[in-house]
């Protein structure tokens, strides 16, 4: 059986929600990642309480006059954090993905350590054309 595992992407990295928007894209280019899971700085275990996206720090910050300097990820973080644990299957990992019509979806080990990420790319790089089209349909198709 396929995991998650064995299709994710590692050395998924953190960003606290205190730390800017500006810093979160500067790490976002080094790390060649459109996405980062945002951590909750006052659990101690970094609880994760959100993802945040090139396109949130776009849309949600610049275009709309603010400073990427002043506002930080945990502003940007909205809903229920998803995750996967590396056992799931490639069928729990898609299931997740199209319910919740989400394009990247961290992965966290047994003791709840981030060690991952699924994103779009993964999917195509390891999953069937008719996989891959069932996904597309699922999350770009109108609600």
């Amino acid at each position: 059986m396929t995991t998650a595992a064995d299709i994710m992407s590692p050395g998924a990295q953190w960003i606290p929600a205190t730390e800017t928007l500006d810093r979160a894209a500067q790490l976002m280019r080094e790390l060649n990642v459109g996405a980062l899971p945002v951590s909750d700085v006052n659990d101690p275990n970094q609880k994760m309480c959100g993802i945040l996206t090139d396109r949130d720090i776009v849309v949600g910050c610049v275009a709309a006059g603010h400073d990427p300097s002043r506002v930080t990820a945990g502003d940007l973080c909205e809903g229920t954090p998803r995750w996967t644990s590396t056992d799931a299957s490639v069928e729990e990992v898609l299931q997740e993905m199209e319910s919740h019509r989400i394009r990247r979806l961290p992965v966290v080990d047994a003791n709840k350590r981030l060690v991952g990420m699924i994103s779009e790319a993964d999917l195509a790089r390891n999953l069937s054309e008719h996989q891959i089209a069932e996904f597309a349909n699922a999350v770009y198709s109108s609600p």
